[in-house]
């Protein structure tokens, strides 16, 4: 029988997204870069080549200084990932140190860690944090699309119980009251059934 305790499943994908989220709250790939920059630079000065029986050192005489080189950029790649407020003193930091290198550690690790060196601090300084999701406040549903009142004002054609509906918008005759509560057409132009005239007085 296996000692082994069986992993729970779904538990993997349970660190993979916590560490997701992690990697996303701060430079994760910038301090990564920096970190690898400083292992070509500070391992190039200290070793020996062997071709055949022929042994090439490539030590220089600047070899503490590729190895302070690497330390440092180890480091600031390592706090990059757990102090994120550094990250542009960090880049600017990492992208002087890889120009150092050039001269000082063979041409800054054979331009491994140089190239390292420069994309990883040119990402930590255009680094940004996320802005963090906007809450919701408790107790308001989200906005439908509700249309003013004003935009359909209420129905003005409406008539009271006792009488017609009127259009405000038609161009046709109005209705008015007379005496004895009958509805007539109201003829501006002075026509009425009663009198036949067309409302028009002859000039002579």
């Amino acid at each position: 029988m296996s000692a082994e305790t069986p992993v729970a499943p779904g538990q993997f994908d349970l660190r993979r997204q916590q560490f997701r989220a992690w990697r996303g709250t701060r430079p994760f790939w910038a301090g990564l870069f920096i970190l690898i920059s400083g292992f070509p630079i500070a391992y190039f000065p200290y070793a020996n080549l062997q071709i055949g029986h022929l042994t090439l050192a490539m030590a220089t005489t600047a070899g503490a200084g590729s190895l302070i080189i690497g330390v440092l950029l180890a480091v600031l790649g390592v706090s990059l990932w757990f102090q994120k407020h550094v990250r542009v003193f960090a880049g600017v930091a990492a992208i002087l140190l890889g120009l150092v290198s050039i001269p000082v550690s063979n041409l800054g690790g054979f331009l491994i860690g140089f190239l390292f060196a420069l994309i990883g601090g040119a990402m930590a300084v255009s680094w940004a944090p996320g802005a963090p999701p906007e809450e919701q406040a408790p107790g308001k549903g989200p906005e439908t699309g509700t249309t003013p009142a004003a935009a359909f004002p209420e129905d003005q054609g409406t008539a009271p119980a006792d009488g017609p509906a009127v259009n405000p918008y038609s161009t046709g005759p109005a209705f008015t009251k007379d005496a004895d509560g009958s509805d007539e057409p109201n003829q501006l132009s002075g026509t009425s059934p009663a009198n036949g005239a067309n409302g028009r007085h002859s000039a002579g």
